[in-house]
């Protein structure tokens, strides 16, 4: 697959709500994830610890509805922006979330997803 067909198809993923599946799909086993944040989770190397990652917003967080835009593709890499109605269980507060998501492709997965917000 090309970069734009990854792209295509991991944005479609996500606009269905499907991002657990568009990772399965599509990361690499040593996938790099970066947030922009500090902490235990700013860096992030390996399928086992990105789903774990994955796995704990979902846990923490209520999602009332959002959308994926793009695919946004130069060379190997792509960008989705990614809008969230959300609902911190920690702190009750629903928020309006935006976040741009550069992911790099090589061999056919993605090798590095790093979140800017």
């Amino acid at each position: 697959m090309t970069t734009r067909e990854i792209a295509e198809a991991f944005a479609a993923l996500c606009r269905e709500g499907r991002h657990a599946e568009a990772g399965e799909r599509f990361w690499a086993a040593d996938i790099v994830s970066i947030e922009a944040m500090d902490g235990p989770m700013a860096r992030l190397q390996g399928r086992d610890a990105v789903k774990a990652k994955s796995d704990w917003w979902v846990a923490n967080h209520e999602v009332h509805g959002g959308t994926t835009e793009g695919p946004y593709v130069n060379g190997d890499g792509f960008a989705l922006v990614f809008s969230l109605d959300v609902t911190p269980k920690q702190t009750g507060q629903r928020m309006s979330m935006r976040e741009v998501g550069l992911y790099t492709v090589r061999d056919g997965k993605v090798v590095e997803e790093r979140f800017f917000y």
